[in-house]
């Protein structure tokens, strides 16, 4: 029907999810978690249909290209943590966060876009679980509303941990996508780094420790994209019966 695709009317406000990846390139599981977002909007799952009807979502799967080349773990070919540059990126020496960042204030001066969500997909080496970090703010409501989205992630997710989510304003974190882009944005638009485990996730008790696998990975993914499903209220729009999603070995 006509109303399902309001949203990509020539004219009408667009609803953006902006989605980066890999800033550090040792951080391999951040690129099979945005794998799984990808892989999952591009199919033709009945939720990825709606989603793609209703919101636009601009992917960056990679920001630091040479750095994974070269096969650093946390810099870029000329030596910079690239997730502390976000404050006044150099075209020449950070090309990449450069780049973005033109892109993600042009949509947010475009009166016809709502820059609703940036999420940063990062991997972590000591904590368990995926789960979320978001920014402080002095206003309680919309501290409030930052939490609905990992909230409902916790939901689908049965890997994803909203107990270790946390919102911080830590200093050293000051150059950071999501601190960044938190403070310039306005209150409609909600930033978050998305944190998974290197090694496992635990499902019940302590002991009941699960290694991840790239599958596992790539679910944690899709888990995250149809959450915006839920986040949105679109769920009456979706085809019955559901398609089951496909679970590759």
């Amino acid at each position: 029907p006509p109303s399902a695709v309001a949203n990509l009317r020539p004219g009408a406000e667009q609803k953006v999810v902006f989605i980066t990846a890999r800033v550090h390139p040792g951080e391999t599981p951040s690129s099979f978690v945005c794998q799984g977002i990808i892989d999952f909007l591009v199919s033709q799952h009945p939720i990825a249909k709606v989603l793609r009807d209703h919101v636009v979502f601009k992917i960056a799967p990679m920001l630091n290209p040479d750095g994974v080349y070269l096969g650093n773990y946390r810099c870029s070919l000329m030596g910079f943590d690239l997730n502390r540059h976000w404050a006044n990126p150099s075209p020449w020496a950070h090309p990449t966060l450069h780049g973005v960042k033109q892109l993600i204030i042009e949509m947010y001066n475009n009166p016809k876009i709502n820059l609703e969500f940036y999420i940063d997909i990062h991997a972590h080496s000591t904590m368990m679980n995926g789960f979320m970090y978001g920014n402080i703010f002095e206003d309680e409501e919309r501290f409030q509303r930052q939490a609905v989205f990992p909230k409902l992630l916790c939901q689908n997710a049965e890997d994803f941990s909203y107990s270790s989510t946390s919102f911080n304003r830590d200093a050293v974190k000051a150059g950071t996508g999501r601190r960044f882009l938190g403070g310039l944005l306005n209150d409609t638009s909600y930033c978050y780094t998305l944190e998974v485990s290197f090694y496992s996730y635990i499902l019940g008790g302590p002991t009941s420790a699960v290694p991840y696998t790239e599958e596992a990975y790539m679910k944690l993914g899709r888990n995250v994209a149809r959450t915006f499903l839920d986040y949105y209220r679109l769920n009456s729009l979706v085809e019955r019966p559901l398609a089951p999603t496909p679970q590759t070995r």
